[in-house]
């Protein structure tokens, strides 16, 4: 059983399987719906952003405090294997996390695509501006900077140390914008 448990993609998989599982179980006579994919989507959305979201609080709560206390022998570890692997998922979560979400809010039978322009629900509007806003902040200001901090695109040390500098406020902005984002995008039928 041990064995199972180590391999990632193995429970992942099994996690798949026992959600199809699941929606066979629960929602068969839904399988050919449009209710049924727009479930799918958001049930996509949600996973890919508690993927993005985590991952944001990771690098925030955890590694960003802690890399001053981390010897300087033991950082390359962090730097060459743990935060490419980590940004690599950051980033394609948040890809994926708007992609769902505007499958979702496009297909959604309440109009929530229409709340980018607020013309409905201007809370669920405001918390998908917010959305886009980080996943523009993941891609043309963190990733960008992060390259040049991890060494993927060559730059002198005080640009580095900017970058580093840059990719960390950017990535505090999006922490800071993720608490009324969250809220929205929970709170939307409120009221």
């Amino acid at each position: 059983m041990g064995k199972f448990f180590e391999n990632l993609h193995r429970v992942l998989a099994t996690g798949l399987v026992l959600a199809v599982l699941v929606a066979l179980w629960r929602h068969s006579d839904l399988l050919g719906s449009q209710i049924y994919w727009d479930g799918v989507f958001r049930w996509i959305h949600v996973f890919a952003g508690v993927l993005w979201i985590g991952l944001l609080y990771y690098f925030n709560f955890v590694q960003i405090p802690s890399m001053p206390k981390i010897p300087d022998e033991q950082k390359p570890a962090i730097g060459k294997v743990i935060a490419p692997t980590a940004l690599l998922f950051f980033r394609w979560a948040a890809a994926a996390t708007v992609l769902f979400g505007l499958l979702t809010a496009g297909a959604s039978p309440q109009g929530y695509i229409a709340a980018l322009a607020f013309q409905h629900d201007p809370t669920i509007g405001t918390g998908m501006w917010l959305a886009l806003i980080m996943a523009a902040n993941v891609w043309f200001v963190i990733w960008p900077n992060q390259q040049k901090v991890l060494g993927i695109v060559p730059a002198e040390a005080d640009a580095k140390k900017l970058a580093a500098r840059t990719a960390m406020i950017a990535s505090r902005v999006n922490t800071m914008l993720s608490i009324p984002m969250l809220y929205c995008m929970v709170m939307q039928k409120v009221g």
